[in-house]
């Protein structure tokens, strides 16, 4: 299990990918990915290709971290989910409140 962060080049965005489970055992180095995301008010990408699993306290970490960083984001996205990762984010109806893609 592991939590990454990357930003692009230009720093319009800002990537963190889950590896593996996301649950609360990662709730300290998630945190850390989207903090200290300086001036530039980037995109938000969630990056969950790698993500096998989540559960009730990682829906509750993406949305502590929307609520977070409020308007200094473009936006947030979560990307590449598998089909059973999809499935909880629909059941959610996490699509409100984040894009989906």
């Amino acid at each position: 299990m592991s939590v990454t962060r990357e930003f692009s080049a230009d720093q319009k965005q800002l990537i963190i990918s889950i590896k593996g489970k996301f649950d609360f055992s990662l709730v300290q180095d998630f945190r850390q990915a989207y903090s200290h995301i300086g001036e530039s008010e980037p995109l938000v990408i969630i990056d969950l290709r790698e993500t096998e699993y989540l559960d009730s306290s990682a829906l509750g970490m993406l949305l502590n971290m929307r609520k977070s960083l409020g308007s200094t984001v473009k936006g947030i996205h979560l990307i590449n989910a598998r089909p059973e990762v999809k499935r909880i984010l629909d059941i959610s109806r996490f699509e409100k409140m984040f894009t989906i893609a």
